[in-house]
């Protein structure tokens, strides 16, 4: 059985004075500029180069592809043809201790539990960088992450491509028109790990493989665990179906919600939770459930009242509310805004005939160039991308994570007989201090943040 470990406020303030106490090196110091010209090319390497790090990195062929990591090889063949004068390497340490005067920013796509170590390690020596969703694996990373970045001044953005769109500033501007009145209450849902009825986009509720393949030529199975506890390679884990995974991986909450708990994060100016709970489907200690709701309390914050957000995932969803009309799609994907003066689906208010006579809200928020180029432009001098990690994406990551602390499987038994209180200045769980040793993992042997 583990040592229950718990963390006190002081715990918390101490071991963040440690991790920000490191030397962040200016980018004049390593020879660069700490801001590239806007008329100059970014210098660019990928930590990740197939799956999700191609498509981030697609997106950013304005600027120069200079290095490429992956430790699976056969994903990453794509991008190394793709870029082939870009440098070859499978230990992201390796390339930024080889390639860090040749590099301005890094791309951060790996799975969940190497998010925060890569990450830290651009930023500590001075890199800008732009990390997939979710921040981190775990609360605690979050939050040295964000301070971190906040600390070295590089530019920053997490991989919630939502946040640059034209609905998210329409859900904010119609809430901030007061178009439904006060929002006491909001739902928010997905259909991930299920798709309809049709399949899995990976699997949940499993538990862990007892045969034991050999691992391909091409994968760096000791460098993929890299954080996370030793186990034998399998191909249940890579590539992909690590995000069902509790040692790799945050499970459908972490996958989505730093996508759709955004806009309601922004509309309602929301911030750290009082508490939060869960219930969910048969848990075990390997993977995420195959369905769960949770369920946070925010409280009262610049004269907006208190508001209760409910996730749902797995194919649960809310009731079909009465003014969504016969015929309508009620998704398998969706947020729902409850008003003292009524309800917004997405975007639009309800019923129909309600949208239609208010039409759009007056425009108060600014366009964006785009969720990459946000982050390109920052890289430059612009001003901070819309997701950064110290203004913003640290805090939501914090809270979303915070939901998976509710569903940790050795808790099921307290948690299921309990809300789990929140002090968010002091990150600590106030009213069952066993769950605080859940905030921060411990990595193994080798690696640290």
């Amino acid at each position: 059985m583990k040592e229950e470990k718990t963390m006190s406020r002081r715990d918390f303030v101490g071991a963040a004075a440690a991790a920000a106490a490191f030397t962040v090196v200016p980018r004049h110091v390593l020879g660069g500029a700490g801001h590239t010209a806007p008329s100059e090319k970014l210098n660019i390497a990928g930590i990740g180069a197939g799956g999700q790090a191609a498509h981030d990195l697609r997106q950013m062929e304005s600027e120069n592809i200079v290095a490429l990591c992956d430790v699976d090889w056969r994903r990453a063949r794509g991008m190394f043809q793709r870029h082939k004068d870009a440098k070859r390497y499978r230990d992201y340490r390796e390339m930024l201790d080889k390639e860090g005067d040749k590099i301005d920013a890094v791309v951060v796509a790996t799975p969940d539990h190497m998010h925060a170590v890569a990450s830290m390690a651009a930023i500590k020596r001075g890199k800008h960088v732009y990390c997939e969703k979710p921040l981190t694996h775990d609360v605690y990373e979050a939050r040295v992450l964000a301070e971190a970045a906040r600390k070295a001044g590089v530019a920053t953005q997490m991989g919630n491509q939502g946040q640059a769109s034209e609905g998210t500033r329409l859900m904010c501007e119609t809430i901030w028109d007061g178009a439904i009145g006060e929002v006491r209450e909001v739902h928010v849902w997905t259909d991930r790990p299920m798709r309809g009825i049709n399949g899995l986009y990976w699997p949940q509720g499993v538990g862990r493989p007892t045969d034991k393949p050999s691992i391909p030529d091409e994968v760096a199975w000791d460098l993929w665990l890299g954080t996370a506890p030793e186990r034998p390679y399998h191909p249940s884990y890579i590539p992909f179906r690590w995000r069902g995974w509790w040692d790799f991986g945050t499970g459908a909450l972490g996958d989505i919600g730093c996508h759709r708990i955004d806009p309601i994060f922004r509309a309602l100016k929301l911030g750290h939770p009082t508490s939060v709970e869960a219930c969910c489907t048969i848990v075990n200690e390997e993977t995420f459930p195959v369905a769960s709701r949770v369920t946070y309390e925010f409280p009262a914050r610049q004269g907006l009242a208190p508001v209760t957000l409910h996730w749902y995932d797995g194919g649960m969803k809310p009731p079909r509310p009465k003014e969504l009309e016969d015929g309508r799609a009620w998704d398998t994907n969706g947020i729902l805004f409850v008003g003292d003066e009524g309800k917004m689906y997405e975007t639009r208010l309800l019923p129909e005939s309600r949208q239609a006579a208010y039409g759009k809200p007056p425009r108060k928020l600014d366009r964006s160039p785009g969720h990459y180029q946000e982050w390109i432009d920052a890289c430059k001098g612009g001003k901070p991308a819309g997701s950064n990690f110290p203004d913003h994406a640290g805090l939501l990551a914090q809270v979303v994570l915070l939901g998976n602390l509710a569903l940790q499987p050795s808790l099921k038994d307290k948690v299921a007989r309990t809300r789990l209180l929140w002090d968010g200045e002091a990150m600590k769980v106030t009213n069952l201090p066993e769950a605080n040793q859940f905030l921060k993992r411990e990595y193994r042997e080798g690696w640290t943040l």
